[in-house]
């Protein structure tokens, strides 16, 4: 694939057994730091995220199902469950609710990258949704996908969890979320998917990030 070619294992700069051994060591330590110096928990919880990706996902699902990327996003969504669970050693609901718009976020941002590069997916003969079903189809359920999204990003303000500030934030983002969704489905360009997935990963990080200033304001600017 042109976008990968040039990482280490691919070009052969880096060997498959290297690499092997090199995630093993780094997982095993970092298991048994979560282990000794967060909780249990987290460490059991961060296991099955890894096998979840690098085992379920990049093994089996990639090459399994064109819904990879909505299956397999369950793992990338983990993180801020993990987080949660370091610092509280439990999984609340305010947790899943991070993890449900991450993994909600996922199929709209992977699939815009794959309507790009539906080329490099058809040659290297892995099954994401451009190249089984068709651009247009892959376009309509990003538009679907994002819309979901907007509701989900709701629900920290319905539930009490965020703020007016956050609200306002996810409104904004999500509406511009669905422009590019939009104009991807009916008036694209050359560059409109590439576009599409650049605003999906500053989306998320501005997302998180009012919900983070939401959380604290009220301790430099209480009522």
């Amino acid at each position: 694939m042109a976008r990968t070619r040039n990482r280490p294992l691919p070009s052969g700069r880096v060997s498959e057994r290297d690499a092997l051994t090199f995630a093993v060591v780094l997982g095993v330590v970092g298991l048994a730091i979560l282990v000794m110096l967060i909780n249990v928990l987290t460490a059991a919880l961060t296991f099955l995220s890894l096998i979840g990706y690098a085992v379920v996902y990049t093994v089996y699902l990639k090459h399994a199902t064109p819904q990879n990327i909505v299956i397999g996003g369950a793992a990338g969504a983990a993180p801020p469950v993990l987080g949660w669970a370091a610092v509280q050693n439990d999984v609340s609901g305010y947790a899943l609710l991070l993890f449900l718009i991450i993994f909600t976020w996922t199929p709209p941002h992977f699939w815009a990258l794959a309507v790009a590069r539906k080329r490099d997916y058809e040659k290297a003969q892995i099954p994401m949704l451009p190249v089984t079903h068709g651009e247009e189809l892959t376009k309509s359920f990003i538009v679907y996908y994002t819309i979901l999204l907007i509701i989900v990003t709701l629900l920290p303000y319905l539930t009490g969890m965020s703020g007016a500030l956050y609200l306002l934030a996810a409104a904004l983002l999500g509406m511009g979320f669905l422009y590019y969704a939009l104009r991807l489905k009916f008036a694209p360009k050359t560059d409109t998917a590439m576009k599409t997935f650049g605003y999906s990963i500053h989306y998320l990080m501005a997302l998180f990030s009012f919900l983070l200033i939401d959380h604290y304001l009220p301790l430099f600017w209480p009522e």
